[in-house]
Parts: C-alpha cells; sequence; structure tokens
C-alpha cells in the first residue's frame, strides 16, 4: 500500500534539502521562496533491522523493503487561504497526502533570507495552523450551509452530523486544528469524512537545527517543543544540511563512521521516517522464501486476509489461512523446517490479527 506524507513548512526553512536527503528524488534547493513549484515525489525504505535478520538467515536472491513516499510541496506564505502565494496549490497538494513533515526552521543564519524577517518557530508553525484552520473552516462552512435545511425539517443523520460540523467550526474559530476535537470515528467519518480536513492530518513537527544543535536542540526546537505539547506531537531534532551530506554516503562503514565523529546513533531522517510510519498507524509483515525475503505493510489491526490482500486481491478472496512464524523463533531454530518441526509455526484463520513482525505464508484457493 502506498502511504504519502507532505512536507510543508514556509519558504527557506530547509523542506526542499530535507526532501534532497530524504529521497532519491532532487527538488532544486534555492535561496528565494517558491523555488519548488510542482510537488516532487521521493520514494524511500523504512529502516527495519528485521529485514536484515531475515535475510542474513534466509539468504534469498532478493530483498524488498517496505517504503514510504514522501511529498516536497511548495512554501506556504501568511494570506495562502485566500490565494495569496501558490496559496491554493499549495493546499490542495496537502489535500492529497496521509499525514503531514512540518518543518521549522530553528537556527540562525544571515545568509538565508526568512519570509517573515526573523526565526520564531512558534510565530512560524501559527503561520503554517491559521491558513490550514481558515481553509477548513471554509470547507465546515460549506457542508453546514448544505445540510442545514434537512436537519430543521428532522432528518436524523442531518442533526447528528449538523451538531458534529459545529463542534469543528467552534474548534477551527477558536484556532485549534480539526484533529484536537474529540468524537468518535463513526461520527467523525459522518461529519467530515468527505472534507478531507487539512487540520485532522496527523502531524509530525521537524526542528531543522544548526550543525551544533543536532544532539541537544536549542532554545528554538524547545520553544517549539512546549508549543506543540498540548497536541502530542513528536518533535524530530536534525539538520537538514548533515542529513544531505549523510545521504550521499553510499558506503554504508562509511556513513556509519561519519554519525559516530557527530555523536549521532543514527541520522535524523531514520528517526523522521520511522516516526511517520508510526505516525499513520502502520506496521510490517514478512514473507521469507529463497527467492525474496519482503517487507509489506499494513495497517495496525487488519485480519489476515486483508494482509493477504495487499500481495494480491486473490489471496484475499480465495483465503485458506494463514501460517505464521514469530522473528524469535525464526531466529532461534534457523530455518523454516526446524521451526516446523519444533512446532513453532502457527496456523491462523480469517480472525487471526496480524501482529508487527510476523512472518507469514498464505494459503489461498480462487
Amino acid at each position: 500500500m502506498s502511504l504519502q506524507c507532505g512536507i510543508v513548512g514556509l519558504p527557506n526553512v530547509g523542506k526542499s534539502t530535507l526532501f534532497n536527503a530524504i529521497s532519491s528524488g532532487k527538488a532544486e534547493a534555492a535561496n528565494y521562496p517558491f523555488c519548488t513549484i510542482e510537488p516532487n515525489v521521493g520514494v524511500v525504505t523504512v529502516p527495519d533491522d528485521r529485514l536484515d535478520v531475515l535475510t542474513e538467515l534466509v539468504k534469498p536472491q532478493k530483498v524488498i523493503p517496505t517504503i514510504m513516499e514522501f511529498v516536497d510541496i511548495a512554501g506556504l506564505v501568511k494570506g495562502a487561504s485566500q490565494g495569496a502565494g501558490l496559496g491554493n496549490k499549495f493546499l490542495a497538494n496537502i489535500r492529497e497526502v496521509d499525514a503531514i513533515a512540518h518543518v521549522i526552521r530553528c537556527f540562525q543564519d544571515e545568509n538565508v533570507v526568512h519570509v517573515e524577517g526573523r526565526v520564531d518557530p512558534v510565530f512560524d508553525k501559527e503561520i503554517i495552523d491559521a491558513e490550514l484552520q481558515l481553509k477548513d473552516l471554509e470547507s465546515v462552512d460549506k457542508k453546514i450551509q448544505r445540510i442545514d435545511k434537512a436537519a430543521r425539517v428532522g432528518d436524523a443523520k442531518a442533526k447528528t452530523e449538523l451538531e458534529v460540523l459545529k463542534m469543528y467550526k467552534a474548534a477551527l474559530e477558536a484556532g485549534r486544528n480539526a484533529r484536537s476535537v474529540e468524537v468518535s470515528e463513526e461520527d467523525k467519518r459522518a461529519a467530515i469524512g468527505d472534507l478531507q480536513l487539512l487540520t485532522a492530518k496527523p502531524v509530525i513537527y521537524v526542528a531543522n537545527v544548526d550543525e551544533n544543535s543536532m544532539l541537544t536542540g536549542n532554545e528554538y526546537s524547545e520553544k517549539l517543543r512546549e508549543a506543540v505539547a498540548q497536541e502530542g506531537a513528536e518533535v524530530i531534532v536534525l539538520c537538514a544540511a548533515i542529513e544531505s551530506q549523510i545521504a550521499e554516503i553510499e558506503d554504508p562503514e562509511e556513513r556509519q563512521l561519519f554519525l559516530e565523529e557527530f555523536g549521532l546513533a543514527e541520522s535524523g531522517l531514520s528517526k523522521l521516517i520511522r516516526a511517520a510510519y508510526s505516525l499513520l498507524n502502520l506496521i510490517t509483515y514478512f514473507t521469507a522464501g529463497v527467492k525474496e525475503v519482503r517487507a509489506w505493510t499494513i495497517v495496525r489491526g487488519w485480519k489476515a486476509p486483508q494482509a493477504a490482500g495487499v500481495i494480491h486481491t486473490d489471496f484475499e478472496r480465495g483465503f485458506i489461512r494463514a501460517e505464521v512464524i514469530k522473528l524469535a523463533d525464526y531466529q532461534q531454530y534457523k530455518s523454516e523446517a526446524a521451526i516446523k518441526d519444533a512446532g513453532k509455526m502457527a496456523v491462523e484463520g480469517k480472525e487471526y490479527v496480524v501482529k508487527d513482525g510476523d512472518v507469514m505464508h498464505f494459503r489461498f484457493n480462487v
């Protein structure tokens, strides 16, 4: 399944530099607003040590990791909700992604222009929030107008939707994001499922700091962390300029030495990719054989037939059973044959909820 995380932020905060580092795609990085006009899409692998473990045990002909797509979206400016800058295009691009990585400038550099004239991460965040909230408010108001008449004449479904929509309207007017509104999933789907509200999307904040602040952050990243604490959102601290250097190193040992030189256990990009994967409530299961060891992305809570359908729709349609091996058992017994002999291969039916890290074989008939 292909899922997208949009990289957003004001111009000149390091979005395109980050995108260049995170993906095989190359966005133009320049010291002026709107250098990224069309959204660039980069496909990146999700770091997963378990794939290495399986590869070492099975020794397949090829290895296929699971992936995510990151989209570099044009920089936003104040007034975008009214069409300023590339506002309408920018907002339309955000609607299409599943989650948002909001890059915020947390460094001083006289050589890099700040679109608002000063470095203030909380103010920058609020600009983006305000523009997205205004656009969402417009969408909510339009739907309220559409269903108000039906609600007034006694349509029970319309009445319930209207009540929920008014909750979202109140939150947005108060400067809160749609994701802060607490309603049931059923009511949410009915009221705003068709609106694709921008501020309802899950978000990660990326504090782009200077080289000296990569390990501990700085006063700017701390202010950002404090400002988003009530949202329960994750803040990833990284230096996009250094991450772009790390990404250029192809040799794994040389890359590891580079990380150690800066005192990093892993790259900030690896943390960001994993955080985005987790934010979307995704897990990984594996298939393993001599031809191929492969990681597959599914939503947490999916049952075996749904998981099988990611490989091929026939697998879901004709699902019979799933044979499931735990990775720890693979590590202990070393081979599938030994796992079977030890009675450690479970046979599961249609109601089995797939666990993160399961190694699976599907039996089907169509």
